[in-house]
């Protein structure tokens, strides 16, 4: 069955969240990326954005709220070759024997 909302097929469930409650969930979360400028500009816009939905819809309000507590998920880094331990030759015992 296809998720339609307004028209548009949602394909995740990201886009259909979207799509029905009318929140772009990147202004709230925030991209995995973003400079200390564009992030200001982000959330001076998002919080703008949750005062007019406080008025007109307080349970989107509340959801986008929640999403300005979430972090965005961090881009996986290229994974390193694990370390290897350093093997150390044995010290070699001088005169002393332990007998048994």
């Amino acid at each position: 069955m296809k998720n339609i909302v307004a028209g548009h097929v949602a394909v995740t469930a990201t886009e259909f969240t979207e799509l029905a409650l009318g929140i772009d969930l990147e202004l709230f979360t925030g991209p995995a990326v973003e400079s200390a400028m564009e992030r200001a500009a982000r959330l001076d816009v998002a919080r703008e954005v949750l005062a007019e939905l406080r008025e007109s819809d307080p349970e989107a309000a509340a959801y986008a709220e929640s999403l300005l507590r979430t972090l965005p998920l961090k881009p996986r880094q290229a994974s390193r070759a694990p370390r290897r331990a350093v093997r150390r030759p044995a010290v070699a015992t001088t005169g002393s024997a332990v007998a048994a």
